[in-house]
């Protein structure tokens, strides 16, 4: 019998992590991928958005401050360190960011009204939950509801911590099970650490849920850790400290990660999974379009026992292993999340 190629063996390894119904890490490049706008067009735009006029000659003074660094090339999040806004700054920045981005949010609803089958990541859905599952996890930084549409596609529930409905109020309680006639519902529980387009705070200081695209009383905050050095402080509050509470949990158990658009480039998340890959030897799994330097340093630096990576090289892919830390190419996009599918469970949903 004739050795295997690094191909045959990455696939099966890649096989293997996701038959383990890994916890699924979306970051910013799961949502770039479908035309949702980075923090850096958010940034051009926030320096284009005139500031509120009952702004005083200070923080106008820091404002200015912020839209040089980023005329200086300077990235938001160091940006927005560089800087200490006030608190209504700061939700002006939430505000704008949510503005921004829910056009494009929407239009994904859009296309999946069209065709069902347009988000990959329902397949995936679909995929894990052909077994004895009934939750799945996902861990993500990002605003915008891709994971719950996906969901909604696929026919299952969808937990954020919030109730049901379009006025939604927060659960006492952060267990995932929902029961229906006696039977537990396949159910994907969306961690939100940084907030979502659809999360407020009203005037009297509650948190809610309003799952629309209407447009928000001036009495709503939005509920979202903008870049910036108050992204820590802010976290400390709720619903932020149960939500990250749960993303721990999730981490913690995961028997592998699958991690798809994601830079590690937030503490937020980072911490448990790079413990567990270290301590544990948990499969993790990584699918991007270009890995940052942050992931390579952290693949290549030891603390992870059993990867696979993927990003993007020329018309096909590099593949970066445990046993192959340098890579090696294959002629396929399998960097995309459609295309990685189609490689690791074929047609199966």
């Amino acid at each position: 019998m004739s050795a295997k190629t690094e191909a045959e063996t990455a696939l099966e390894f890649a096989q293997s992590a996701v038959s383990l119904t890994p916890v699924i890490i979306l970051g910013s490049g799961a949502s770039a991928a479908h035309d949702i706008p980075g923090m850096w067009p958010l940034a051009e735009h926030l320096v284009s958005v005139p500031i509120p006029t009952e702004w005083e000659v200070p923080e106008q003074a820091e404002w200015a401050s912020f839209l040089q660094q980023i005329q200086n090339g300077v990235d938001l999040e160091a940006a927005l360190q560089a800087v200490r806004p006030t608190d209504r700054q700061t939700r002006f920045v939430a505000q704008i960011t949510r503005e921004f981005l829910l056009p494009a949010d929407l239009k994904v609803l859009s296309r999946l009204l069209d065709n069902r089958r347009s988000l990959p990541l329902t397949r995936l859905y679909q995929y894990l939950f052909n077994s004895t599952h009934t939750i799945l996890h996902v861990v993500t930084p990002n605003y915008d509801r891709i994971a719950e549409y996906a969901a909604d596609a696929a026919d299952v529930s969808t937990f954020t911590g919030f109730g049901y409905g379009y006025l939604q109020t927060r659960t006492r309680s952060v267990d995932t099970k929902v029961v229906v006639d006696g039977r537990t519902q396949r159910t994907v529980a969306v961690w939100k650490v940084h907030g979502s387009l659809d999360w407020f705070q009203d005037s009297s200081g509650q948190s809610i849920g309003i799952r629309s695209g209407c447009a928000i009383p001036s009495t709503c905050t939005p509920l979202m850790v903008t870049p910036g050095i108050d992204k820590y402080r802010l976290t400390y509050g709720e619903p932020f400290r149960t939500v990250l509470g749960c993303a721990d949990a999730a981490l913690r158990d995961a028997r592998a990660y699958l991690c798809i658009g994601y830079g590690f480039n937030d503490e937020h998340l980072q911490t448990k999974l790079v413990e567990r890959c270290d301590r544990d030897s948990i499969p993790l799994l990584v699918v991007t379009k270009e890995l940052t330097p942050s992931a390579k340093a952290f693949l290549s630096g030891g603390r992870c026992r059993k990867y696979m990576a993927i990003e993007e090289s020329g018309s096909g892919s590099r593949v970066y292993t445990t046993s192959n830390p340098t890579g090696f190419e294959v002629p396929e996009s399998i960097w995309r999340l459609d295309k990685f599918l189609d490689y690791v469970i074929g047609d199966a949903v």
